[in-house]
């Protein structure tokens, strides 16, 4: 059986911090708190999709930014706010490489704290995947090479070849270092492409 590895955020899903935030501070201030450059937002929270638990975090940031004490303590309780939909097209994709019985497996950076709000967000399209390797979970993100290693032990056997669809450059620079066929995701048309060049949809 084929199987094609993808990962969730900006692939499958719509990611977007700010309107999780905006639940509670308001537009204005969640904008600045996630892009504004006083706040180390993506830092802060790639150390969650590496396996640090929230609780830890806010008392990290509140330490160091307590005067952003409620944009800090708002993301979480309102996460499914920052899922904004489905990205176009990929949920078809999905549908038809189901169809054709190839293996989905999905690979996410991604907390273990919040990851439940995909499915229950989305319970369609997460019921397509056989496996969701998530990050947070393992403790482990990615790029790290250790990462495709839990890969392979999850899909039982290696990785080498397999194709993996990932929207940043560094995740698929570091699939393919792993050995994995990586495509950089800029769209469900060009996968296609991508796909059906390998022979796996018509």
């Amino acid at each position: 059986m084929a199987t094609v590895v993808f990962d969730l955020g900006g692939v499958v899903v719509q990611w977007d911090p700010v309107p999780a935030v905006a639940a509670a501070v308001g537009l204005e201030r969640a904008e600045r708190f996630v892009h504004g450059g006083e706040f180390d937002f993506a830092a802060w929270n790639q150390a969650q999709d590496a396996g640090r638990s929230f609780a830890d975090a806010e008392a990290a940031a509140l330490a160091t930014h307590p005067h952003l004490a409620e944009e800090i303590t708002s993301y979480r309780p309102n996460f499914a706010h920052a899922l904004t939909g489905l990205v176009p097209g990929t949920a078809e994709v999905l549908r038809a490489l189901h169809e054709r019985a190839v293996r989905l497996v999905a690979l996410t950076n991604w907390s273990a704290e919040t990851i439940h709000h995909g499915p229950e967000a989305f319970p369609d399209v997460f019921a397509r995947f056989d496996d969701v390797v998530v990050s947070g979970a393992e403790g482990v993100a990615k790029p790290d090479p250790e990462i495709f290693r839990i890969l392979a032990r999850r899909l039982g056997h290696p990785v080498d070849g397999v194709v993996y669809v990932d929207d940043s450059p560094r995740n698929v620079d570091a699939g393919r270092a792993a050995g994995m066929d990586a495509v950089r995701f800029t769209g469900a048309a060009a996968l296609l492409e991508e796909l059906r060049r390998r022979a796996l949809l018509e």
